[in-house]
């Protein structure tokens, strides 16, 4: 009898338990619906996508040309083609010719499914970054998320690569040193701007991506012909508007940011005569300007 009592009160108990948690989730998602700034953060975030989703489903059917062009040229290069025929029915290819094998696996996709794979699987990847963003700084992050809808509207529209890239240096962000350079360096050789977010990686990351980018400058030089003819196709298209799409790279800066203890000391004027003071004796010293270079790059000094 005892036995067949106890069962009861354990179930009992189990589900006072269960309902305690319910009770303690539930007060705590009302607690952060009274929150203005997790408010403002869950609107902004929602109008965001909703700019996004709505010029993307307006382009409808004719999106994806820069996808296309990657496509194409990869299919073009397969058969033995030239990758950069500015005169094909798509745009030309204007990359480095020894890139053209990291396309090959997704250009042997039909074009529709090719295009479905690159754009979802784009989507995903930026949701994932937006999630790990969103939940350490809601509202900072719903305002640049904001501020950058119409630049990742754009890219998702045409399918640009830009996006991606932005994804690469995001997870340089979170690997080891070696293949924090090397995604860092593929990714500066092929647009060139992101060179400049060398700060966002680890120190020896760093070096690693020095190293790396000299390999990305020495197997351009080995294909130099193509290359060649790569920077003509590049530089032919004449004068161009200003690339606003660019401005997506901004969101490669944030793990670097919110990982950072004080990001932005740079604009606190109590550091600058600091920074002048550095800089001077760097700038004055070649043993003091190489001792910071070392470390700068992970190396002992």
């Amino acid at each position: 009898m005892s036995s067949t009592a106890s069962r009861p009160a354990a179930s009992d108990r189990a589900a006072a338990r269960e309902r305690d948690v319910v009770r303690r989730a539930l007060r705590r998602q009302a607690s952060r619906l009274r929150d203005r700034r997790r408010i403002a953060a869950i609107l902004l975030t929602s109008a965001s996508f909703a700019v996004i989703a709505t010029l993307i489903v307006a382009r409808g059917d004719t999106a994806g040309v820069d996808a296309q062009a990657y496509w194409a040229a990869a299919r073009a290069w397969l058969a033995g083609g030239n990758p950069y025929d500015p005169s094909g029915p798509y745009l030309p290819y204007v990359y480095p010719p020894w890139m053209l094998p990291l396309f090959v696996p997704w250009a042997l996709l039909p074009w529709d499914v090719a295009w479905f794979v690159w754009r979802v699987g784009t989507i995903v990847l930026l949701l994932w970054t937006y999630d790990w963003a969103y939940r350490r700084h809601p509202l900072r992050s719903a305002l640049i998320l904001a501020a950058l809808a119409l630049p990742i509207a754009a890219n998702l529209d045409t399918g640009n690569i830009n996006l991606l890239l932005v994804l690469a240096l995001w997870a340089a962000q979170f690997s080891g040193p070696v293949i924090a350079g090397l995604l860092w360096a593929l990714v500066a050789w092929m647009k060139w701007l992101p060179v400049v977010f060398l700060f966002v990686l680890a120190p020896r990351g760093r070096l690693y991506g020095l190293i790396s980018l000299a390999i990305c400058g020495l197997l351009s030089l080995l294909l130099l012909p193509l290359t060649i003819v790569q920077l003509q196709v590049l530089f032919g298209f004449g004068p161009r508007p200003i690339r606003l799409d660019y401005l997506v790279f901004v969101w490669a800066i944030v793990p670097w940011w919110y990982r950072h203890p004080d990001a932005l000391w740079w604009m606190r004027p109590s550091t600058w005569p600091r920074v002048r003071a550095e800089t001077g004796e760097a700038l004055g010293s070649w043993t003091s300007l190489r001792i910071r270079l070392r470390r700068y790059l992970g190396l002992p000094a």
